[in-house]
């Protein structure tokens, strides 16, 4: 028998406000179409359901047996709907982000704690991969790339410039193996090169010059698929990184990398936070936006 849900709704009223006018009221229904509806459902079950007289109404044996039942199912069904209609349009509610490590160390975490103080009611999820995240299939709401390439039917919000890049080492590595003049040098030089996570391909070390961009086939002993692993393998002068500089600026104040071939140097594309169409509304995502939006970025 499938689940006479209206009908259901409509007894639960009578049950719990004591008169087929109130539980009308209730509703927003007019009298005969409860009255209706409630014979409806006691003709389906093939019982009475209340015990009728001209001044009151009450509940059967199976009046009361279907009301411990029905009126707790009611009950989170009411939740489950409320919940349906304010997710993603008021200040609180999970917010699940998919971002890499350099996106979540540079932009993300330096502003977690002032929007965690000004919406305690979201919640946060942190994806941390270099992958780049089906952020549908994963059942995410948004995510952080360089470059605004992304499919048709997401949103792309531009949240950085774009971004200068570095190649880097330590002095240690730079005392023993001399300081690549060229990006040419780089090929009688220890690389320490990234693999994408999603292609597998090897990530270009890209130079510019008067004639125009060109990458150099860097080639090294150690390859890594996380930016953090790259610098900090550098910083043990194990080899050069190329990098981010924003990512890099405080180990190279303080000392513990060198930059290198700076005059030959460009940027990447900036960061972009990308979304479907259908978030656009959606409150917490927004607010997030907004926040970092207003932050000082690198």
């Amino acid at each position: 028998m499938r689940l006479p849900l209206a009908t259901l709704e409509v007894f639960t009223a009578i049950a719990r406000h004591g008169s087929l006018r109130a539980a009308a009221e209730a509703l927003g229904l007019k009298p005969s179409t409860v009255s209706h509806q409630l014979k409806t459902l006691e003709e389906r079950l093939g019982t009475a359901l209340f015990v009728r007289t001209t001044r009151s109404i009450s509940l059967t044996e199976a009046g009361r047996a279907l009301i411990r039942g029905a009126g707790p199912a009611f009950d989170q069904l009411s939740e489950a709907v409320e919940s349906a209609r304010t997710t993603g349009h008021v200040a609180r509610g999970t917010l699940k982000l998919a971002m890499p490590e350099f996106v979540y160390h540079l932009f993300v975490s330096p502003i977690l704690k002032s929007f965690c103080a000004e919406y305690p009611e979201i919640k946060l999820e942190l994806s941390l991969t270099d992958a780049l995240s089906d952020i549908l299939s994963e059942e995410l709401h948004a995510g952080f790339r360089l470059g605004d390439r992304i499919a048709q039917d997401m949103v792309a919000v531009r949240l950085t410039q774009p971004l200068p890049v570095a190649v880097v080492a330590s002095p240690d590595y730079l005392s023993l193996h001399g300081t690549p003049e060229t990006p040419r040098d780089l090929l009688q030089h220890n690389c320490i090169r990234y693999r994408f996570q999603s292609s597998g391909h090897i990530a270009p070390w890209d130079f510019q010059s008067d004639e125009g961009d060109y990458s150099v086939d860097v080639q090294g002993t150690l390859t890594t698929n996380i930016l953090p692993a790259s610098v900090g393998l550098a910083k043990q002068g194990l080899g050069l990184a190329y990098t981010f500089r924003a990512y890099v600026s405080d180990d190279i104040r303080a000392g513990d990398l060198s930059s290198v071939l700076e005059a030959h140097l460009g940027q990447t594309p900036g960061i972009f936070l990308y979304f479907p169409r259908e978030y656009r509304s959606m409150v917490p995502l927004r607010l997030f936006i907004q926040h970092i939006k207003t932050q000082d970025l690198p």
